[in-house]
Parts: C-alpha cells; sequence; structure tokens
C-alpha cells in the first residue's frame, strides 16, 4: 500500500512560525511533524509514500529528500498554489497506483496503531475513514457513525485519516476540490465505510496546540 501525507497548506493560524517554515515541519518531541508519521507509516510496512506540497515546499523537499534516510520512498506531487484535499489527490493520482491508498492529513499527531489502518479492509467502499471523539476547538464534529458506515450528520470528528480507491478520484478534472463534498456524495450512496480511531489524535491547528504537545511529550521522556 501507498500513502500520501498531504503537506501543502499554508498553515495561517501558525504564523509566525509558518512564515519562514512549512507547517509539517514545524516539531513536537524533538522532529517534525511530518517526520513522526513517515516513522510510523514504515514502521506499518508502508515505505512508498507520495508527498504534495506548495507553500515553501522547496524545504520540505530539502529536508526529507528522497526518504532515503527514513528506509522510504518519496515521491513529490508540487503544487503552484495549494489544490484543497481532494484537488491535491487527484494530482498525485499517476504517483498513487492503481490499488487502494491512505492519506494523512501532515499537520496531524497520532499515537496511534498504524498498522490497523494499513491492513483495514475496503470492500467495495469508495472510502473508510477515522473518526475521533470532537476537540475542544470542534465541538459540533463533522459525522457520525451507524455500524460501520459514516453518516451525513454531526457527532464525530474526521480525522484527517482515511483509505480511499483511486477510481474515486478518476474521473474528476484537475484543479482546486474540497473533499467534503465528495464525501457526502459518496456517503449518500452507501460506500464510505467508517471506525472510531484508536489511539491518541492531535490537530495541530494552532501554536498553542503545538506547544501544549511539545510539552506534553517531552514531560513523557523525563
Amino acid at each position: 500500500m501507498k500513502a500520501m501525507i498531504l503537506a501543502a497548506g499554508r498553515g495561517e493560524r501558525m504564523r509566525p512560525l509558518t512564515d519562514t517554515l512549512p507547517k509539517p515541519l514545524l516539531a513536537v518531541g524533538g522532529k517534525p511533524l511530518i517526520v513522526h508519521h513517515i516513522e510510523k507509516l514504515k514502521a506499518a510496512g508502508v515505505s512508498e509514500l507520495v508527498i504534495n506540497h506548495a507553500w515553501l515546499g522547496h524545504k520540505l523537499v530539502a529536508a526529507l529528500g528522497d526518504g532515503r534516510q527514513f528506509g522510504v520512498q518519496i515521491a513529490w506531487s508540487a503544487e503552484e498554489s495549494a489544490l484543497e484535499t481532494a484537488g491535491g489527490i487527484v494530482q498525485a493520482l499517476p504517483l498513487l497506483g492503481d490499488a487502494p491508498f491512505l492519506v494523512i492529513n501532515g499537520d496531524t499527531w497520532l499515537d496511534a496503531d498504524y498498522g490497523a489502518l494499513v491492513h483495514q479492509p475496503l470492500g467495495t467502499d469508495l472510502a473508510h475513514l477515522w473518526l475521533v471523539p470532537n476537540p475542544p476547538q470542534h465541538p459540533e464534529g463533522d459525522f457520525s457513525l451507524a455500524a460501520d458506515r459514516v453518516q451525513d450528520r454531526p457527532g464525530l470528528t474526521f480525522s484527517g485519516i482515511g483509505l480511499y480507491r483511486p477510481e474515486a478520484f478518476a474521473l474528476l478534472a484537475q484543479g482546486s476540490r474540497k473533499l467534503a463534498p465528495l464525501l457526502r456524495d459518496w456517503m449518500a450512496q452507501g460506500r464510505v465505510g467508517g471506525s472510531r480511531l484508536v489511539g491518541e489524535w492531535r490537530d495541530i491547528g494552532t501554536v498553542a496546540r503545538l506547544r501544549a504537545l511539545d510539552d506534553e511529550l517531552a514531560g513523557s521522556t523525563n
């Protein structure tokens, strides 16, 4: 299986840190957010990665290169300007191949079993989403679970981690496109499965949340 790490966003709420550094290179626990994902994916047996970039993307490429230092292979999908999630996936499809692939938001942090993500059966669904309890900054949530079906009503928060069939995006035109409208269309067709993410999940959306997680990780190693 291949995995795509989304790393093209500007990170406006993280300014001024992101004025000079792309958000996924911000560090917690002594290493960049995106490196946490790369190392855990490698440990789960995923060594072929695709990473998109736009804002200060050259710094991501300079820091991570072809992935050899982490024991993985990185293919880069450069975007002139950020294409939103679905648009970024559409552009990267030639790099992702014909099999289902995992997509992870590069500005999140997980302490979870990545192997469970990799080995999740997709069946005939177009997507499988991992949902988490609503964090304080997003109390209304996004979607809900009924057995193993994701439904378009609030209840839980989409973690930004999903498993997708490439054919779900194959007929879409290139350009900026959000993912949520597509997910809702697929939900209406009954073709989106889901489960609760088992483990710790953090959306690193502000400087305060970044620093709080860094302090937690530093304390856990003392």
